[in-house]
């Protein structure tokens, strides 16, 4: 049963206590990474036997693959792909940036430019569940940036075969190049390249403490989203909200796995009560109820508080992947919400709307990392580069004061490559 805190009742750490499941998998991951990178396709294959149990001769999914999977979605859900696809574009369109360029009286100009990364490598997650939703989340944004090529990795199963929904997302969504292989290996192949996977600028794409391992180790090497740790979900919530949809919106990030972190903050003792009642009749009709089950019972919380005003203060310090603004007039509270992946507004805005359908990407900051961070976006896929041109009559205006400035710091090199140029030639 999930627990019932009172805000200065019980400790802090206890209110804002967060979980921390991470396995103890350096070592495993850097050897997996280093025979990678030392065999390329051969460690490929051997891994993917040993780990997916699929012996394959070819690690690239073929145009027929990719065809037939298209063919066997069902002609409906093709069309939500489509629709989803189409709402994140739209939303992620105006996320790009434009250059810019200064130019000045005096002949200084000064620029920026956005250039998107050459090759990006998304990694999507198989096992227990498929999610065409990260497909169409990581690789949208990549296009509209300008990447040249989305290259996503992928476990197969046992038959060496890719989830045809996965797939069917990938040809929405434009993905160049799709390999079947998964785990920390995956990650070693874009951030290293075999003979098969091309190298990446860029890693993106959530998966399970191997992956996120993985990832940090070859932070560096090329560019990551993030560390993404287990998902989570922060409901706000007052007396007037309906126990049911808030019962229902925890269990939605609760049958994720369960380290998953599903918590109530709410002003009302009534609603809490209410609600804790409410998830215990509702987590046995679920398909993942032993997951949910472990999750609230071991992660999920709900915290009563005296006011709504302190219930955002605790919500700020949480800083949750999602936030549900469960209130009426949720805008007029927006601003207050300074920490947060993914704010969810009022009543009938259920987080689900975020994971699969309304525009607003899903990869978000997990483990409190909202507070200095973001959600992926056009940016992620970007590089920007400055530039800056003086002509030789506005260099000798300040010439002095860049040497003088140099000469502070100690660099008197610095200081000469300033001044040299405005120095009468012998």
């Amino acid at each position: 049963m999930i627990r019932i805190l009172r805000y200065g009742q019980v400790s802090n750490d206890e209110i804002f206590a967060r979980v921390s499941p991470m396995a103890n998998v350096e070592s495993i991951v850097a050897d997996i990474l280093e025979l990678v990178k030392r065999e390329g396709d051969r460690a490929l294959f051997a891994y993917t036997a040993k780990f997916d149990k699929a012996v394959l001769t070819s690690l690239a999914v073929t145009k027929e693959e990719i065809e037939d999977a298209v063919v066997s979605v069902e002609p409906e859900f093709l069309e939500i792909l489509k629709k989803a696809a189409k709402n994140i574009r739209d939303y992620h369109q105006k996320q790009v940036r434009e250059p810019f360029e200064i130019k000045k009286e005096d002949g200084v100009v000064l620029g920026q430019k956005i250039t998107p990364v050459d090759r990006a490598g998304l990694y999507v997650p198989g096992g227990t569940a498929a999610y065409p939703s990260t497909v169409l989340m990581d690789s949208i944004p990549a296009k509209i940036a300008g990447v040249k090529e989305v290259i996503m990795t992928t476990p197969p199963n046992s038959e060496g075969k890719i989830n045809p929904y996965i797939l069917a997302a990938a040809y929405i969504a434009g993905v160049d190049k799709i390999f079947k292989v998964g785990g920390a290996q995956a990650i070693a192949a874009l951030a290293f390249g075999t003979e098969s996977i091309p190298k990446v600028d860029k890693i993106v794409g959530p998966g399970n403490a191997f992956v996120a391992e993985a990832k940090k180790q070859v932070f560096g090497m090329v560019s990551i989203d993030m560390i993404a740790g287990p998902s989570e979900i922060l409901i706000v919530a007052d007396e007037k909200m309906n126990p049911k949809y808030v019962a229902a919106d925890l269990l939605s990030q609760a049958e994720h796995d369960k380290n998953a972190s599903a918590v109530l903050v709410t002003d009302s003792i009534k609603l809490a009560e209410a609600v804790s009642k409410e998830l215990e009749e509702q987590i046995p009709q679920l398909e993942r109820a032993e997951i949910a089950r472990a999750s609230i019972d071991n992660n999920g919380k709900i915290i009563v508080a005296d006011s709504l005003e302190r219930v955002i203060e605790i919500a700020n310090e949480i800083a949750p992947e999602h936030l549900e603004l469960c209130v009426d007039n949720p805008f007029e509270y927006l601003d207050s919400i300074r920490h947060a992946g993914s704010i969810f507004m009022g009543r009938n805005c259920p987080e689900a709307l975020g994971d699969y359908f309304a525009g607003p990407n899903h990869t978000l900051p997990t483990s409190g990392t909202a507070k200095f961070s973001s959600p992926l976006s056009v940016d992620d896929f970007v590089k920007k580069t400055q530039y800056t041109y003086y002509t030789k009559e506005a260099l000798e205006r300040v010439a002095n004061d860049v040497a003088t400035f140099a000469k502070k710091e100690g660099l008197t090199a610095h200081a000469k490559s300033a001044v040299i140029r405005t120095e009468e030639e012998a």
